[in-house]
C-alpha cells in the first residue's frame, strides 16, 4: 500500500504528441487553478484550462509543421508566463492570451529537436547540432558527433556562469559555457532526459536512461556522474519525463518518473544524503507511454495533481483530491448530481453525433473508391509509430517496444538472418510462427495478433554474435482501408557489443591490422555495420578510437582508424574474427585490397574461459534451485508441519524462493549465450591456425558439468595434433 493517495481524472484528447509538449503554466496566487499549454505533431498549440469538470480552451493555433517542444518561461524579472513553441528551424513565442509576440529563424542547418528557454537565452538542438541565442542573436554552435536527445541550463550557484547541458545518445553528457565543451561526462547507459532538482539547499541535475536508472550529476564539484539514485531492478523501462514538486505539502519535493511503458512514479527523495534510499509512494500504469508530465492545481483550486499526456494524447490528472463515487444498490448505476447528468447527456449526444459524420464520411469514401477517376487518386495517410530497439546490457536481449496511436491488429517480423523471439504476455498478443525457408533468407517469419483495444506491444528478441541481417517489422493497425508500415532494424555481426569509454588494457590481446587504400569514410562505414552505438561520424582528430565491451562477459574491443589504416585489437578471438570476415567482405564489394595481418594471444583463451567461469557458475547455480524449488512444489511441500521436516538447505531455497525466480527470469538464456561464446571461441581459434573443427558437442557437454581446469585442457589438447 502506497503512502500517497491520488485519483485519475480523465479531461481532453489531443493529437499524437512529442515528448516536453506539455507544460502548466505558473499562477499568480498560490494553489489557483492554472492553466495548461499542450502541442501535438499536427502543429496545434492550444491553452485550456478546467473549470467546474469543463474544459475552457483560451486560445487555439492553427494547424503547421509538428511541434517539437513547448516551454514555458519569462525575462529576468516578469513572470514566467510566455509560452515559447519549436518546430521545423522556427520558434514562436505567445502570451497566455494567444497573442503572437515572437517568430523566430534560428537558420538552422538541422530541424529543432530539443528546446530549453532560461530568461533571454535560448538553447536550440537538432540532431548534431547546439546553437545558443542571446535575445535572439547567435551567441555560439557547437557541433556534436553523438546524437542529442535533451538539453537544459542553469546558472552556477559557485559563480553565477551560465552553464548548458546535452544530453547525448552516446552515452554522454556533455557541459558548456559560452558554446565550448569544457567537460564531459561519461554514464553507464544512455540518457533520455534531464531534470533539474531544487532541493533543500543546493539543485541537483538528475538524468533518467534507457534502461530504466536515474542518476545524479555532479556538475559542479566532481565535474562528472556521482551516484546512481535509483535502480532498475523493479522496473527497466525508459525513463520519457521526470518532474519535482510537494505532492504532499510537507514541505520536500518529490520526484515523479514518466516511463515508455506506461508507469507514473512516485519517489519520496532525498539527492543531499547518498545513504538514504529513494521510498516508492505512489505507482500508476495508464498502458500508454508517457510523452510528458507537469505537476500544478489544474482543476480545483488548492488539490495538486499530476497532469499527464500520453504519446497517443491522451491527457489525465491524478489529483490528491479524494473524488467518492456512490452506488445504488437497488438500480447498480450512479448517483450523480445534476450537473454531472447534464454533462453525460451532453457527451453522449457528441458521440451520436461524431458516429453520424463517421458513417457519412465512410459511405463517401466507398462511393468514390467504386468509381476510377484518372484525375483522383485514393492516399493513405502515414501511419504514426514510436518504437524503440535496446540492448540490455545484463541479459544480452533486444527489448522491441512498438506503439501506435491507433489499436494494433497484427505484426508481422522478418528477418533473413538468425534470431530468437522470447515468450510475449499472452494478455496482449498472440503468437503464430511460420515455416521458414531459409534458401530464401528467411529465417524468422512471425504474426503476432494482438489482443482488442492493444495499442502498444513490447517484445524480446535474442541475437546471436556473427550473424548480420535486416530485421523488418510490418505493423498493420485496425483501421479501414487495410495498410500497414514497414520498420527495419539492422542485426549488427556484434550486436551484443556496447560503446565504452574507459578500456581496461591489463590483459591480454590479440591484433588485426589492415592496411589498404580506403577511405576514412569506407573504413567508418564498414565498423558501424559491425558495431552498435558507432557514432554517424567519425572523429575529427587523426585518428578515431573507439571502445566497446561484450554484455555477459567481461571481453572488450578497441578500434583505432584513420584513412588507409585500421588497428583491432580484443582479448576474445572470436570477436577479430568476425571483424575480419565482415570487413573483406565489404572491401571485397567495393574491389578495395586489403593487407590484413593478425596477431594472436594464446594467453586470451585462458583469460575468456576464466572470465565466463564465474557467470557459467551463477546461472547453472540458478537454474539448479529452481529445478528443486519445482520439485518441492510437485510434492505440495507448503504447509508448516511439512516444512518443519525439510533440512536447511530446502528451508532456506523456499525462503528464497521470490529472489531466486527473479534472477531466473532475467537470466533467460544467459547460459546457452555464454556456452555459444565459448564454442565460438574454440572454433575461431583453431580456425585462425588453419583447422577446422568439429567437435563442439563434446565441448558443450563439458560446459554443462563446468570445471574451467577440464575446459582449458580441452581447449589445448588438439593442439599437439597441429
Amino acid at each position: 500500500m502506497y503512502n500517497l493517495e491520488l485519483t485519475r481524472v480523465d479531461y481532453t484528447i489531443v493529437g499524437v504528441t512529442n515528448p516536453n509538449c506539455l507544460q502548466v503554466i505558473p499562477g499568480t496566487v498560490e494553489k489557483e487553478c492554472q492553466r495548461v499549454a499542450v502541442a501535438d505533431v499536427d502543429g496545434i498549440l492550444q491553452v485550456f484550462s478546467v473549470k467546474k469538470e469543463d474544459i475552457q480552451i483560451h486560445f487555439k493555433t492553427l494547424p503547421g509543421p509538428p511541434i517539437v517542444s513547448v516551454k514555458v518561461a519569462g525575462a529576468a524579472g516578469t513572470a514566467n508566463d510566455k509560452i515559447f513553441i519549436a518546430s521545423g528551424i522556427e520558434v514562436k513565442g505567445y502570451t497566455k492570451k494567444g497573442k503572437l509576440f515572437l517568430t523566430f529563424d534560428s537558420g538552422m542547418t538541422e530541424s529543432i529537436s530539443t528546446m530549453f528557454v532560461l530568461g533571454n537565452d535560448l538553447f536550440l538542438c537538432g540532431k548534431h547540432v547546439y546553437t545558443h541565442f542571446k535575445d535572439c542573436k547567435d551567441n555560439g554552435s557547437y557541433l556534436c558527433g553523438d546524437k542529442i536527445v535533451d538539453v537544459i541550463a542553469f546558472y552556477n550557484q559557485n559563480n553565477r556562469r551560465l552553464i548548458s547541458l546535452i544530453a547525448c545518445e552516446g552515452r554522454m553528457i556533455r557541459a558548456l559555457e559560452h558554446a565550448r565543451v569544457t567537460f564531459s561526462m561519461e554514464v553507464e547507459s544512455s540518457p533520455t532526459v534531464l531534470h533539474i532538482y531544487q532541493g533543500k539547499e543546493n539543485a541537483v541535475v538528475l538524468f533518467g536512461t534507457t534502461d530504466g536508472r536515474i542518476g545524479v550529476l555532479d556538475v559542479e564539484t566532481l565535474q562528472g556522474f556521482q551516484r546512481w539514485l535509483m535502480t532498475n531492478s523493479e522496473n527497466d523501462s525508459p525513463v520519457c519525463a521526470m518532474d519535482s514538486y510537494d505532492l504532499n505539502g510537507e514541505g520536500i519535493k518529490q520526484l515523479i518518473i514518466g516511463r515508455q511503458d506506461g508507469s507514473i512514479e512516485v519517489y519520496q527523495v532525498n539527492v543531499e544524503d547518498p545513504l538514504e534510499v529513494p521510498k516508492i509512494i505512489y505507482k500508476y500504469n495508464c498502458n500508454e507511454s508517457v510523452s510528458s508530465l507537469q505537476c500544478g492545481v489544474i482543476a480545483t483550486a488548492g488539490y495538486d495533481e499530476i497532469l499527464v499526456v500520453t504519446y497517443s494524447g491522451r491527457i489525465f490528472g491524478l489529483t490528491t483530491q479524494v473524488i467518492e463515487a456512490s452506488f445504488d444498490n437497488s438500480t447498480a448505476g450512479y448517483i450523480a448530481s445534476a450537473d454531472t447528468c447534464q454533462k453525460i447527456f451532453k457527451l453522449k449526444a457528441d458521440i451520436e453525433d461524431i458516429r453520424r459524420k463517421i458513417q457519412k464520411e465512410r459511405e463517401k469514401y466507398q462511393l468514390s473508391s467504386t468509381h476510377i477517376y484518372f484525375n483522383e487518386v485514393s492516399a493513405i495517410p502515414l501511419l504514426m509509430v514510436k518504437d524503440a530497439f535496446v540492448l540490455d546490457k545484463n541479459t544480452g536481449i533486444y527489448n522491441l517496444s512498438i506503439e501506435v496511436p491507433t489499436a494494433i491488429d497484427n505484426i508481422l517480423l522478418q528477418c533473413n538472418t538468425e534470431i530468437d523471439l522470447m515468450d510475449v504476455d499472452r494478455n496482449s498478443a498472440v503468437v503464430s510462427h511460420s515455416i521458414s525457408d531459409k534458401q530464401d533468407e528467411n529465417y524468422l517469419l512471425a504474426t503476432y495478433r494482438c489482443q482488442i483495444n492493444t495499442n502498444r506491444i513490447d517484445l524480446k528478441i535474442r541475437t546471436f554474435e556473427g550473424k548480420k541481417g535486416i530485421l523488418q517489422i510490418y505493423v498493420s493497425p485496425l483501421v479501414q482501408p487495410k495498410c500497414s508500415r514497414v520498420i527495419k532494424y539492422e542485426i549488427k555481426a556484434l550486436s551484443l557489443h556496447s560503446r565504452l569509454y574507459q578500456m581496461d588494457k591489463n590483459r591480454p590481446f590479440n591484433t588485426l591490422a589492415i592496411k589498404g587504400s580506403f577511405s576514412l569514410g569506407e573504413i567508418h562505414s564498414w565498423i558501424n555495420q559491425c558495431l552498435p552505438e558507432v557514432p554517424e561520424k567519425p572523429q575529427v582528430t587523426e585518428k578515431t578510437i573507439l571502445a566497446f565491451k561484450l554484455c555477459l562477459l567481461d571481453s572488450v574491443l578497441q578500434c583505432t582508424y584513420q584513412k588507409g589504416e585500421a588497428e583491432f585489437i580484443s582479448d576474445n578471438i572470436s570477436t577479430i574474427s568476425i571483424l575480419k570476415e565482415n570487413i573483406s567482405y565489404e572491401a571485397t564489394k567495393k574491389k578495395i585490397k586489403l593487407d590484413i595481418s593478425t596477431s594472436l594471444s594464446d594467453e586470451s583463451i585462458n583469460f575468456v574461459i576464466k572470465a565466463a567461469e564465474q557467470e557459467i557458475v551463477k546461472h547453472q547455480k540458478c537454474a539448479h534451485e529452481v529445478k528443486l524449488l519445482n520439485a518441492l512444489h510437485e510434492l505440495e511441500i507448503s504447509e508448516e508441519e511439512t516444512v518443519k521436516y525439510l533440512s536447511d538447505k530446502y528451508k532456506d531455497l523456499l525462503q528464497r524462493e521470490k529472489e531466486i525466480k527473479k534472477t531466473s527470469q532475467n537470466g533467460v538464456g544467459c547460459l546457452e549465450k555464454l556456452y555459444g561464446i565459448l564454442c565460438n571461441l574454440y572454433l575461431d581459434y583453431y580456425k585462425f591456425k588453419g583447422v577446422n573443427m568439429k567437435n563442439e558437442d563434446k565441448l558443450k557437454q563439458l560446459l554443462q558439468n563446468y570445471n574451467y581446469e577440464i575446459v582449458l585442457q580441452f581447449f589445448k589438447s588438439n593442439e599437439k595434433s597441429i
